[in-house]
This record gives structure tokens, C-alpha cells and sequence, in this order.
């Protein structure tokens, strides 16, 4: 009877809160959906008018939605192998012991903390300028013609600055995974004659099995949203290069006023985006299940 009670109360106490998140839901859900039945432009107040699934449907023939989805999967696709590999790489060092490890550490860690505008900037301006910047000043130093990096490569330069932001999460992640490995293991392998390549395949790396799983479940959900560095570098081109699904629907909704397409735009998104978290919370599942 006292844990009913128990129960009862703790249940009651958290009613206001899951009410107030429920309501701070879905009224915008609500307001979206809404908005995405209709034809409603900010430039033609007054004029709105219920169209159906007219938005949707040309939302999701308009070609720049399928070129915004394929540079969707290509940048949280390349981002999540760079961040994996190269944050295992990484974790590896900063786990062997030298002078001044917990710097090198902190040194490691602190572009994850760095705001994504301000990262944008400083890649854009101070690195990959093609006047002035550091890498066309080394390509200069060499002999080499200088890269104009967001209009020669733009994909690639903005793939490039999101896996240096999110590189130090996945290192710390695995890092905190590596600290907990059973150095018995390590050492048994060793005695047995295993090298240090098979020693990380077999010991090391089923060891990082579920760590790596829960890094590619929260990068992907950040990932579909990356937004501040295509609008500071690309502004979302040349073309339609480096527009993905959120810049598409930012653009339609601030750029071209279309808030009924935008709307239609954002659930698509936010169903896709539910998608791809049932896939991978199942990938994440079958790992903890191991």
C-alpha cells in the first residue's frame, strides 16, 4: 500500500511539468501543422488560403529538396566517419602516458566548445581565404596556386569544419570508454605474442563497440540541423552545393517568405529526422545487447 502511495505521488508531482511539456510541444506542432495546409506568404498578408497537401507535395518534387537530401547524407555521412575515425585515433594517444597529457587534453577537447558561428568564421576568414589565408599562404610557400576552397570545394569545406567541431566529442567519448578497459586483457594479449594491431582489433575495438554506437546516435541528431556554418560560409551555394534540408526550409521561410512551404518542409524534416532515430537507436540496442 505505501509504494502505491508512493507511486500515486511521485506520479502526481510530476503532472504539472509533463503538462507543461506537452503544451510547450505541440502547440507549435500544432501551429505547423496548421500552416502547412495553408498558402500563406508574409508578402501577401490576408491572402491566406487552405490548399491541402499542396505544400507537401511540392515540397517534396521541387529538385531542390532531393540535391538538399543527398547533401544531408553526404555531410552527417562524411562527418560521422571522420569523427569516428579520426576521435578513435585520438582517444588512443591522449589514453598513453607522457608529460603533460591533461593539457594536450584540454587542448584537444576545446573546439567542441567553440560556438559554431565563431568556428565558421575563423575556417572561413583566417584558414581557407584564398588571399589570405593560412592554407593558401602554405600552398604560396611551396609553389602550389592557392585553393578557393568554398567555391572550388564547398561540400567538402563545410564537412571539413563540422567533423573539427565534433572530432573532440567523439575523442572524449572514447576516451572515457578506453579508460575503463580492463588492462589485464591488454596484457594476457600481449604475453600471448598478439601485436598492437591485433590487440586493438580483437580487444580494443569490440571494447568501443557501444560507445561508438552512442556518438554516431548523438552526432546524426545535431548533425541534420547544422545550420550557422553554411549560412556564415556558403550562404547555402554555389547553387544548391551546400544546401541541406534545414537551410532549405530556412531559406523558403525567410528568404522567400513561403511560411505554408516552410512548415510543409519542417515536418518532412522532423519525420525523417524520426526515421533515421529509430534506425539507429535499434543499430544502438543491438550494441548493448552484445
Amino acid at each position: 500500500m505505501a509504494t502505491q502511495q508512493t507511486q500515486t505521488l511521485g506520479r502526481l508531482l510530476l503532472t504539472p511539468a509533463v503538462a507543461l511539456l506537452f503544451v510547450w510541444m505541440i502547440i507549435p506542432l500544432g501551429m505547423t501543422i496548421y500552416f502547412s495546409l495553408l498558402s500563406y506568404n508574409l508578402l501577401n498578408p490576408g491572402m491566406e488560403r487552405f490548399i491541402g497537401l499542396e505544400n507537401y507535395v511540392y515540397f517534396l518534387t521541387d529538385p531542390a529538396f532531393l540535391a538538399s537530401l543527398r547533401n544531408t547524407l553526404v555531410l552527417v555521412g562524411s562527418v560521422l566517419i571522420i569523427t569516428v575515425v579520426v576521435g578513435t585515433l585520438v582517444a588512443l594517444l591522449l589514453d598513453q602516458a607522457f608529460v603533460g597529457r591533461s593539457i594536450v587534453r584540454l587542448m584537444v577537447i576545446a573546439p567542441f566548445f567553440v560556438m559554431p558561428t565563431v568556428s565558421a568564421l575563423v575556417w572561413k576568414n583566417l584558414l581557407m581565404h584564398p588571399v589570405s589565408g593560412m592554407f593558401a599562404w602554405i600552398m604560396t610557400s611551396v609553389g602550389l596556386e592557392p585553393i578557393d576552397w568554398f567555391a572550388q570545394y564547398p561540400l567538402f569545406s563545410i564537412v571539413l569544419i563540422v567533423a573539427w567541431q565534433w572530432t573532440p566529442f567523439a575523442a572524449l567519448i572514447l576516451l572515457t570508454a578506453l579508460q575503463s578497459l580492463d588492462e589485464e586483457q591488454r596484457e594476457a594479449a600481449l604475453m600471448d605474442g598478439a601485436g598492437a594491431f591485433s590487440t586493438f582489433l580483437y580487444i580494443t575495438l569490440p571494447h568501443l563497440a557501444r560507445p561508438i554506437a552512442v556518438v554516431i546516435l548523438i552526432e546524426t541528431i545535431f548533425l541534420l540541423t547544422v545550420f550557422a556554418e553554411i549560412y556564415v560560409t556558403t550562404g547555402g551555394g554555389p547553387g544548391l552545393q551546400t544546401t541541406n534540408i534545414a537551410f532549405l526550409i530556412y531559406s523558403q521561410a525567410l528568404i522567400q517568405y513561403d511560411v505554408g512551404g516552410a512548415s510543409a518542409g519542417g515536418l518532412v524534416a522532423v519525420v525523417i529526422a524520426n526515421i533515421l532515430a529509430i534506425f539507429l537507436m535499434r543499430i544502438v540496442g543491438r550494441s548493448l545487447e552484445v
